[in-house]
């Protein structure tokens, strides 16, 4: 907590570690709302001290020289002419009382500005209307829609040049609407589930009551409007939502309309009422509350939690959120959240840079190239004499980029994609520029396209428009229009019929192709696509991965520094702290993250706690070999290579490593003949298997409870589970612990936990044979993050293998490439094998992490590759296990250590 509090005072940017089960929440909570309180209360008597003399009594237009501050200006003015001292004590005068009068009416001049703009818009939609009577009484009559087809058209678009010239004003002249933020602290996490278990630490703490707190989600967790969750998508959650906004605030002007009658209803939300969502803002201010019961909340008050919440924020000291909402710009200004001179706390930031990446790059389909070019020519053809010059210009623009877009991939836009063979398949990698050359498509600015499609809405338009025609029964009206839909209609069919070819068969595909339909939103993926081509040439990459059709075909954006986006939240902040678990090895958050944001090293300061168990409690264990005397190295060539294999007459050797055999056939030298095949590889990826079964076996008879075994990948995982199935190796030890396989689908994760909890528990009441279940996962996997093996449920872990990840990805070997050109390459080793080793040891970090979960836990971890033992790999485990980690060359001495 001191180290905390000591970085948010002097504006620091901290990385902090500290293991599960050592208060790190807590700690989190008090230090910096101890700060918090003590930074308030310094500000006030700041305050206090600099107000003193104008709060005396006199009045505000009181000569100042009479009375006034002490520490204006004019007090520099002895020695100057009376009427200069005259001239500097009358200006200064006039800049208090002007300052102090917008301080006392800042509410009514809120309410001019708006009522001014109010007028303004008014205006500006007469103005409009005179122009289309005007512009359609010499030309063909636009044909008459009803009002919910009205809503698909595209208002008049304006661009932010024209915006300027004609009116004068900037658009950030809305800022002085917003209500002032007092200073707050972020609180960011991964998960729903870690923001609540961190609000409940804050109920629970001395600063729970005393504490205003506002919780943030996205609309697929606040929501209470039945009818709109029942949508499921979030994209069509948000879209509905916006949508009955809308409609509320329009709903006024049509009941004034006369003489026409309203077609069809539109629908309002009966949340969104602004009385009721301030009467849940100062609920949800007076009493510190999460999610769910801000939901409950809203739904006692008929009130919306997603932006009752929203209207707190200013107000609140202390905002919790997921991390994706905050690191994302474009979310980050949506929510109303503004990051000067205020705190942030990146909680579980272990993959803090993965996410950052995640975030900002895109990736669109050759099918959803295709099919938002055909759903957009059908909305042009459909409302062309409705559409203003500027409008039709940007779509035409956003039709050529796509149709480019499936060029490059080798297709044609106007045929189906399913159906449409890629020549020449394979990885290509471009830099943005060259991506745009190829594509030409560098004559066009991206930057206003951008913006066009953020102002317009044009996706949601056109989502609309799809949602109303994309029905087998369309209500149009001439035979012209019905040929073209009908078109949209029966391609839009055929896509969904070809992706089910594609996959499993798993439910009519009526019914699939409805629920799809709903759901697809190209031109929403696509834009964030076009965003991502506006970064840096430098910043990122674009890869072309061309598979057999032009429909299974991609693009995708790469971001490869993603400390640029990191380096706004960085610029903008009074202090950052990066705490997480395991954090190490940091040198990645240093070196990517922050040095390449422009961070002062000197800024930079790390803190690291040991664990609250006692060192007997944990028994770390580096074991070089098996029972056989077998050396454990699990590389990828004999790991995942078993088909290199030899004919028979060949006798072959190996180079540098003794009985392994690490490159295949560059390791190798044929010296003569052999009486039968060889498959060497495939030989020791069998003695390695064998090995790890009996060093399981070994432990499966001293350990008791639950023993958790991580593999590096699922592929291996089932190939070692075959294997022991094959050699009866299973069998054996099935008959002390039942055995579980981690399962692929996340929502059977819940199901195999909780079998395996039961196993454990009945098999620690019954005694007998039975100890306890083992339970075989995967790095990286489902229960490798985020899952609790505390007490009986994790008395040892186990790492088969250093899990490198595949250097053979084209997105891994351009950031590789990326880092050895931009990065200082260190005395040990170059950036990109650092990047290598440091993704490996965070994933194992990581998984034996699991074991550990609160003061009295005890556990043992196994790491089975003698790799474990090199300095510089123990060097990157985390300080708590480093400090008692044994190395041991052979499995007796090991399995001695354990049955103690």
């Amino acid at each position: 907590m001191a180290a905390l509090y000591a970085a948010l005072e002097a504006g620091r940017i901290g990385i902090f570690e500290s293991p599960t089960g050592t208060g790190k929440s807590l700690s989190l909570i008090c230090g910096a709302l101890s700060w918090l309180r003590d930074f308030e209360e310094k500000k006030q008597q700041e305050e206090a001290r600099l107000l003193a003399p104008e709060g005396s009594g006199q009045e505000e237009k009181q000569p100042l020289a009479s009375g006034g501050p002490a520490c204006l200006k004019s007090g520099d003015t002895s020695g100057e002419p009376d009427w200069i001292a005259a001239f500097v004590q009358k200006k200064e005068e006039q800049d208090l009382v002007q300052r102090l009068k917008v301080e006392k009416c800042s509410c009514v001049d809120k309410g001019e500005n708006s009522k001014r703009s109010e007028e303004d818009e008014t205006k500006r939609l007469l103005q409009l209307s005179k122009e289309i009577l005007s512009e359609g009484a010499g030309a063909a009559v636009p044909e008459q829609l009803d009002h919910n087809e009205e809503e698909l058209i595209l208002a008049e678009y304006e661009s932010d040049e024209e915006k300027k010239v004609a009116s004068g004003l900037e658009e950030d002249d809305d800022d002085d609407l917003e209500e002032e933020h007092v200073t707050k602290i972020y609180y960011c996490s991964r998960t729903h589930s870690q923001l609540s278990q961190f609000v409940h630490e804050v109920q629970k703490s001395p600063f729970g009551k005393d504490t205003r707190l506002v919780s943030l989600g996205s609309r697929q967790n606040l929501c209470v409007n039945e009818e709109v969750r029942r949508l499921g998508a979030l994209q069509l959650i948000n879209d509905r939502c916006t949508e009955m906004q809308k409609n509320k605030h329009e709903k006024k002007s049509d009941a004034e309309v006369e003489g026409k009658k309203r077609r069809v209803s539109r629908a309002v939300c009966p949340f969104y009422s602004y009385e009721q969502m301030q009467f849940l803002r100062d609920e949800v201010l007076v009493e510190v509350k999460d999610i769910e019961q801000l939901v409950t909340l809203g739904k006692e008050t008929k009130a919306c939690p997603y932006y009752g919440s929203r209207y707190a924020i200013p107000a609140a000291q202390l905002v919790v959120l997921p991390y994706q909402m905050l690191l994302h710009e474009a979310t980050r200004s949506a929510a109303g959240i503004i990051l000067k001179d205020q705190v942030v706390i990146i909680d579980e930031a272990h993959n803090l840079i993965d996410t950052i990446t995640c975030i900002y790059s895109a990736e669109v389909s050759g099918s959803q190239l295709c099919c938002a070019h055909s759903q957009l020519l059908q909305y042009m053809e459909r409302y062309r004499k409705r559409l203003k010059a500027k409008n039709l210009m940007y779509i035409k623009q956003i039709l050529y980029l796509l149709e480019r877009f499936v060029v490059v991939l080798g297709g044609n836009v106007n045929q189906n994609p399913t159906c449409q063979a890629v020549s020449q398949t394979g990885t290509e990698l471009k830099s943005i520029n060259d991506f745009l050359f190829q594509s030409q498509i560098d004559n066009i600015n991206l930057f206003k396209v951008q913006r066009y499609c953020e102002k317009s809405l044009i996706s949601r338009k056109l989502f609309g428009f799809v949602e109303r025609y994309g029905n087998p029964a369309p209500v149009v009206k001439t035979n012209k229009e019905n040929q073209k839909l009908a078109g949209l209609q029966n391609f839009l069919m055929t896509l969904q019929q070809g992706s089910y070819k594609e996959g499993p068969l798993q439910s009519p595909p009526v019914e699939a192709d409805s629920d799809q339909l709903r759901a697809a939103s190209p031109l929403m993926h696509i834009e964030g696509f076009l965003s991502a081509l506006t970064n840096a040439n430098e910043d990122g990459r674009v890869i072309l991965n061309r598979q057999g059709t032009i429909g299974q075909s991609s693009l995708k954006f790469l971001l490869l520094n993603p400390a640029v986006h990191f380096a706004k939240v960085v610029k903008e902040c009074r202090a950052v702290i990066i705490a997480g678990g395991t954090m190490q090895p940091v040198a990645d958050f240093r070196e990517q993250l922050l040095s390449c944001a422009g961070v002062d090293p000197a800024r930079i300061v790390e803190f690291s706690c040991g664990h609250v168990i006692p060192p007997e409690n944990i028994l770390p264990i580096v074991l070089c070999s098996g029972p056989s005397n077998q050396q454990l190295e699990f590389t990828y060539q004999t790991r995942d290579l078993p088909q290199m294999s030899f004919p028979k007459g060949v006798m072959i050797k190996g180079h540098g490593r003794g009985n392994t055999w690490d490159l295949g056939l560059e390791c190798c030298q044929v010296i003569g003949k052999e009486e039968r095949g060889v498959d060497l590889p495939a030989q020791e990826n069998l003695l390695e298997m064998d090995e790890t079964g009996r060093i399981l076996c070994n432990l499966c008879n001293v350990v008791p409870g639950g023993v958790v075994c991580f593999f590096p990948s699922y592929d291996y995982e089932k190939q070692v589970y075959a294997h022991w199935e094959k050699t009866g190796l299973l069998t054996r030890l099935a008959a002390k612990k039942k055995i579980f396989q981690e399962p692929k689908k996340a929502n059977q994760v819940e199901q195999v936990l909780a079998e395996y909890a039961k196993c454990i528990k009945r098999c620690s009441q019954a005694g007998g044979q039975m100890t306890g279940a083992l339970l075989l996962s995967v790095v990286g996997g489902k229960m490798s993050e985020g899952i609790n093996f505390s007490d009986d449920l994790g008395r040892c872990v186990i790492m088969v293998g250093m899990p490198y990840p595949n250097i053979k990805s084209p997105e891994l070997q351009e950031k590789m490439t990326w880092l050895d050109k931009t990065m200082p390459r260190s005395a040990s080793q170059a950036p990109s094998r650092a990047l290598i080793e440091n993704l490996c040891m965070k994933a194992v970090n990581q998984s034996i992490g699991r074991a550990i979960r609160h003061q009295k836990d005890f556990a043992s971890i196994l790491l089975l590759d003698h790799r474990y033992a090199r300095p510089a790999i123990l060097n990157k485990l985390p300080q708590w296990i480093r400090e008692r980690i044994q190395v041991k060359p052979a499995f007796g001495s090991a399995f001695a250590e354990l049955r103690k």
